[in-house]
């Protein structure tokens, strides 16, 4: 383990964190808000800590393998989450530090999971941070990191694939840091796109910048207490088809760029996930129909629904759940499915659930012809059988985890529904849930216990499980 690389790394981000905070600081500036005195007390501590590892923990060797790529980002994205609680919780604005740093957490996991229960009275400088994390935590910071960073070798895959969700992950150009550059550039390009289209819709600029990092990052964090509700139905429509573009895999942004159209449209995941929406909005749409008063609103409130529940981004313009249970029972589904491997969207990821289905299929087979030697194909490419087994792998562990953050939540005094909507929604990035987690309630009901175990799953959640607990084993640290 290069312990000096992995620390030094983190300062860095520590450091990169200082500059991100001069953003929400300048903006509680222009609207002359006490909070920017918390915002420059916590550009201090960071600074004083990035400096500090940097300074202490030079490395000799900046050699990163796979083990240091998982624990660079598992310490990283815990670092960023507690120090970027720091400002809800100096300004008062959350009094509770458990608190803010559920909402941390849950701003750079992109969960969209919240305890605040006034968030229209909070300062703009502080609702501008809550939201920017998403957009920092959507893409990926250690991304960011190697896209800038001259420092980091080329075998900073390890780390791409450590933060970047999903079963397979590769550069797309020879060098990584031309790979993370362009996805940050498609990312960029497609936020401002997104910020423009609500400024048509007339949504205010501050409003507009908000949602569009919400989106972006498939986070969910708004600005008012009815998420999406009371805006006009084009700019419903606008963060639902954004909210789906950003549930794509970026490679295929990449492929469409260099004019590799028939290669981009071949993805069966892309179809796949792009079927899963159709036919829940059909479903959803006939199934509430009864209780609106046209099939134009229906179906928009579907679409939406739909958009930000298999995006894990979490806003709302309906209170889903009132709705029928078979709508339910859907969304419930989808909050599991999640979107596409290399999206900023969340869950068990299409990509693994077309391998998981066809790994049963050929098991299915061998059962009637022994004999048969089924290669599994995914995205036109046979897989190797390692990576067959690391899914199926990655799909036991994730069921256990699942179970083990229900039962932990089952100590407080919540029904099993509450608690297994909950677990759903912040390990698998969503937010908001059903019962008392539902998308007109919130988490402040919980106790604190139940927020650390919650703001666990989340990290567990966004980082896919096997960074944390490489970080937490004993093994791992031994010079080996």
């Amino acid at each position: 383990m290069n312990r000096r690389m992995v620390l030094y790394t983190v300062g860095n981000v520590i450091k990169l964190e200082a500059a991100l905070l001069i953003l929400p600081l300048i903006t509680s500036l222009i609207y002359k808000e006490s909070c920017a005195v918390d915002f420059l007390i916590t550009i201090a501590v960071a600074l004083i800590i990035g400096f500090a590892a940097t300074l202490i923990f030079k490395p000799t060797s900046k050699v990163i393998f796979a083990k240091e790529g998982f624990v660079i980002v598992a310490l990283c994205w815990i670092a960023l989450s507690a120090i970027g609680a720091l400002p809800f919780y100096l300004s008062r604005e959350i009094p509770s530090y458990i608190d803010a740093l559920f909402e941390t957490v849950s701003g750079f996991t992109t969960t969209g999971a919240s305890i605040l229960t006034d968030v229209e009275s909070m300062s703009r400088g502080i609702l501008f941070w809550r939201s920017f994390t998403h957009w920092i935590g959507g893409m990926g910071v250690l991304v960011f990191v190697m896209a800038v960073a001259n420092s980091l070798s080329d075998r900073s895959i390890h780390i791409l694939r450590a933060e970047v969700p999903g079963p397979i992950v590769g550069k797309i150009v020879p060098r990584i840091k031309q790979t993370t550059r362009i996805l940050y550039i498609i990312y960029i390009v497609i936020t401002a796109v997104e910020v423009i289209l609500l400024l048509a819709g007339g949504m205010p600029f501050f409003d507009s910048l908000i949602h569009a990092f919400g989106t972006a990052g498939t986070g969910g964090f708004g600005i008012k207490s009815d998420s999406i509700t009371s805006y006009s139905t084009y700019l419903q429509w606008v963060i639902t088809i954004f909210m789906l573009l950003f549930g794509v895999n970026f490679n295929l942004y990449y492929l469409l760029i260099i004019k590799k159209f028939k290669e981009s449209l071949k993805s069966s995941e892309l179809w796949v996930y792009l079927g899963i929406v159709a036919a829940s909005i059909s479903v959803i749409t006939l199934n509430i129909l009864s209780s609106y008063d046209s099939f134009g609103k229906a179906f928009t409130d579907a679409s939406f629904q739909v958009s930000s529940v298999i995006t894990t981004t979490g806003y709302a313009t309906a209170d889903f759940d009132t709705w029928p249970g078979l709508s339910k029972t859907v969304l419930f589904i989808l909050m599991f499915i999640g979107a596409c491997a290399g999206s900023t969207g969340g869950g068990f990821k299409v990509s693994r659930l077309i391998i998981v289905i066809k790994s049963i299929k050929r098991e299915l087979k061998k059962l009637l012809h022994p004999r048969s030697v089924g290669a599994i194909r995914f995205e036109g490419k046979g897989l190797e059988e390692d990576t067959i087994r690391s899914v199926s792998a990655y799909f036991a562990i994730y069921i256990m985890f699942f179970f083990t953050i229900v039962l932990l939540l089952s100590f407080d005094s919540f029904d099993l529904e509450t608690n297994i909507s909950a677990a759903t929604a912040c390990f698998n990035n969503i937010g908001p849930g059903f019962k008392e987690v539902g998308p007109a309630m919130n988490y402040s009901l919980y106790s604190p216990f139940a927020k650390i175990v919650l703001s666990l799953a989340m990290l567990f959640g966004r980082l896919e499980i096997y960074p944390l607990i490489l970080t937490l084993s004993p093994s791992t640290w031994t010079k080996k």
